[in-house]
């Protein structure tokens, strides 16, 4: 599975960035995608994640201002990212595959909050 992430890159405190992944090369069914996303110096954490179905799950530091999709047909997963706060800024990765045990990762996407 080829992962593809696009629409990162710099926005101010308060705005909005929406981060798309697109799946390729797909021999199975993607029923699970995801975000994560590592900061400099820190661990990678957990986003947001979709099942197909619709069950979503966010990082407690999300607190509303995120919201995940998934498109089945398109095996595409967005991110809408509203009320950046510099903290958000971190490289997130998407990730995506068939079940929990068999995900692979896109390369990754520089997301820059700053005044």
């Amino acid at each position: 599975v080829q992962l593809v992430e696009s629409g990162g890159g710099l926005a101010q405190p308060g705005g909005s960035l929406n981060l798309s992944c697109v799946a390729s090369a797909t021999p199975f069914r993607i029923n699970i995608m995801g975000w994560y996303r590592q900061a400099p110096g820190k661990q990678r954490e957990l986003v947001a994640r979709i099942i197909s179905g619709g069950n979503t799950i966010y990082g407690d530091f999300v607190k509303g201002r995120f919201t995940i999709s998934m498109d089945n047909v398109k095996d595409m997963v967005t991110l809408q990212m509203n009320s950046l706060k510099p903290e958000d800024t971190a490289v997130y990765y998407c990730n995506a595959g068939p079940d929990f045990q068999d995900l692979s990762w896109g390369q990754g996407i520089q997301v820059t909050v700053s005044a």
